[in-house]
């Protein structure tokens, strides 16, 4: 496939497909299991799943800006480290 007419790159159109498949995956939840229990955490405000997402992807992206800034541009384990950060999201916050 020729992405070349907005000039993207592989990882570019495989970043937008991930997040694509997260709202399609919250998407089939909430239709699952309607409401998503609105719950208090460490953060002390009301949070639904789809706050938590947001959450976990705006500090996603800290992680790897963070890590392109002080480590290099090897971005595996800064991936690794935002999934755990997601994990640690969704089960905390």
């Amino acid at each position: 496939m020729n992405f070349s007419w907005m000039a993207w790159t592989w990882p570019t159109a495989a970043f937008f497909a991930t997040i694509f498949l997260l709202l399609c995956g919250m998407a089939v939840w909430e239709y699952a299991s309607p409401g998503g229990n609105p719950r208090v955490g460490l953060l002390r405000f009301e949070t639904t799943r789809g706050d938590r997402l947001f959450i976990s992807l705006l500090g996603s992206a800290y992680i790897h800006l963070a890590w392109l800034g002080l480590i290099g541009p090897n971005l595996w384990w800064a991936l690794a480290l935002s999934v755990v950060y997601a994990i640690g999201v969704f089960r905390f916050v």
